[in-house]
């Protein structure tokens, strides 16, 4: 089997995408149901309802638990991993989001006083994810890889 049918054929990889995959499109219409707005460019973004990092996380341990064991090293390492990949979405990078808020409302601020010359771009705010988002995404992930490796089998 070459490298390429080895990738292809990697059900792992592939559930994990699948579940980030999922997340997205659930985010795109998420945005259309709550706001009536469609924005499939929300598809590409970060942040928001649900975490697609915490289902791609997820769906990859469960997928590893159910094939190669709970109690096996590599499950451990993937349950690390996807431990902290959702403790940095509502840590780290939600943080930020705050921060970036705070600094679009302060550069505002001083456009309204400094007028000419001033002109910064608004800095990203919607980086992270609270805990709901990160649960929601999580609750994906374990969904689809119960989806690949248990039914689909």
């Amino acid at each position: 089997m070459s490298w390429w049918e080895a990738l292809l054929g990697n059900r792992w990889l592939w559930t994990a995408v699948i579940a980030s995959t999922s997340a997205q499109l659930i985010k795109v219409f998420l945005i259309l149901l709550l706001t009536g707005r469609w924005r499939p460019a929300a598809f590409m973004e970060t942040g928001g309802m649900p975490s697609s990092h915490s289902a791609m996380v997820a769906a990859i341990c469960t997928g590893i638990g159910i094939t190669q064991g709970f109690g096996s090293p590599i499950f451990a390492v993937a349950a690390v991993f996807g431990s902290i990949v959702m403790y940095d979405a509502t840590g780290v990078r939600h943080s930020s989001g705050v921060q970036a808020k705070l600094l679009n409302e302060l550069i505002q601020e001083l456009k309204d006083v400094v007028r000419e010359g001033f002109a910064p771009q608004p800095i990203k705010v919607l980086l992270g994810h609270t805990y709901l988002e990160v649960a929601v995404g999580f609750l994906i992930g374990v969904g689809v890889g119960l989806i690949s490796f248990r039914v689909l089998r």
